[in-house]
């Protein structure tokens, strides 16, 4: 069972929405964060990387970061920037790149589910990523980023959302990537009601994107209830905001590997030492990417090969059976000795919506070698965190990504 509330959303005025939302905050390091900001005063992320307004050189995680971003926050209600809604709502935010329209529901998931073993995740947190969003979330009293959930789908709620769909939308405009971001805003208390009751008949949620940013509003939660002996279970810190999106309109790119360090090996002995478990196949010059689940392209030095893995090396679980898992066990860790690629500064990763063309150049910058993966599916996600297990670092890469400040979510 899990629960799913609907709540006052701060949201942007209607007209500045477009030049409000931004990219999650952990998509820039402070130096492009920053140059963002100065292109645009109203970015989010002046909220969300609040050292932007801040001298260079600002400890990022200092407490004058935090206190700004609240008081900026503040600041953009008082002047209006930001609206807050009167009664209790449930949205709708659809994504459309590329001709393909992906569309969430807007809500407040709980606490008590993530503690419980209701929302479930596929990688682990770092405690310094976590401290960081933590001290953020505690300062402003408030969830500025959504959790990104997925569920298997829903016909009753696919039908709920699509009837909305057909009314006039909050905002409409494309953002600078061309990805189309459109609102609408659920207030009829039928359509809340069974959405409420809908989602009470599914058994688990999933942490698509966003494992940091839930952990950390999950431990805020749980502080304000230590400071709260006589909580309720009702107060808004016992929730926090995700966009749930159904399974099968979400869409995984490859995540992909560039090795900067050979570990002592040429690159003849490198192919010698895994020809045992990989055949290896010439390509040429051309960018190869991987056709099938099985498959990887690697690239050294301007040419391209086709490694396909011998299916004896997938074993029967759900973490063993995934691509990565078998580059990570099978190539990473005995032949250039990355037992912990969350960790080595040996292995770098990059997004497949970079194309492959920036896995070659980061490569050829390091003298490395790359792999381009196939991508990991959804329902090897949804097996892996239905068994309970966890995916090595850097698996999936979801596309398009939410955008922050359109929904805020106060308590």
């Amino acid at each position: 069972m899990s629960t799913i509330r609907p709540f006052r959303c701060i949201r942007p005025a209607g007209d500045l929405a477009s030049s409000i939302a931004a990219l999650p905050y952990d998509v820039y390091n402070s130096d492009e964060a920053r140059k963002i900001v100065q292109a645009n005063p109203m970015s989010f992320l002046k909220i969300d990387r609040a050292e932007t307004l801040l001298p260079e050189g600002t400890d990022i995680y200092s407490p004058e970061v935090y206190k700004t971003a609240r008081c900026t926050l503040d600041s953009m209600i008082k002047d209006k920037s930001f609206i807050q809604d009167n009664s209790d709502c449930y949205y709708i935010y659809a994504l459309t790149m590329n001709g393909r329209t992906q569309t969430g529901l807007v809500g407040c998931a709980s606490i008590d589910d993530y503690v419980n073993g209701i929302i479930l995740k596929h990688e682990n947190t770092l405690a310094a990523k976590e401290e960081d969003r933590i001290r953020h979330v505690d300062a402003c009293s408030a969830q500025t980023g959504p959790i990104f959930l997925a569920y298997r789908p829903c016909q009753p709620l696919r039908e709920i959302i699509n009837k909305i769909k057909c009314s006039p939308e909050l905002y409409d405009f494309t953002s600078d990537d061309g990805v189309r971001h459109q609102v609408w805003k659920i207030d009829g208390r039928k359509d809340i009601d069974n959405i409420s009751r809908l989602f009470a008949d599914i058994s688990h949620l999933y942490i698509a994107d966003g494992h940091h940013r839930a952990a950390s509003a999950v431990k805020v939660g749980l502080m304000r209830r230590a400071a709260d002996p006589g909580y309720s279970g009702h107060e808004e810190y016992n929730y926090f905001l995700s966009v749930l999106f159904p399974s099968d309109e979400l869409c995984i790119y490859d995540y992909n590997r560039v090795i900067i360090d050979r570990n002592g090996c040429t690159f003849e002995s490198f192919l010698d030492k895994i020809k045992s478990g990989f055949n290896i196949r010439k390509m040429g010059t051309e960018p190869y990417s991987p056709k099938c689940k099985g498959e990887f392209g690697l690239y050294f030095h301007d040419e391209w090969y086709q490694l396909t893995a011998s299916p004896e090396l997938y074993a029967d679980d759900p973490v063993s059976r995934l691509d990565v898992s078998v580059l990570q066990e099978y190539i990473l860790a005995p032949v250039f000795g990355i037992r912990d690629p969350k960790t080595d500064p040996r292995i770098r990763f990059i997004g497949g919506i970079r194309g492959l063309k920036a896995l070659e150049q980061a490569a050829d910058d390091s003298d490395g070698i790359a792999f381009s993966m196939y991508p990991t599916s959804m329902d090897e996600l949804l097996s892996v965190a239905d068994a309970g297990m966890l995916m090595p670092p850097k698996s999936t890469w979801f596309e398009p990504k939410l955008r922050s400040g359109l929904f805020i979510h106060r308590f």
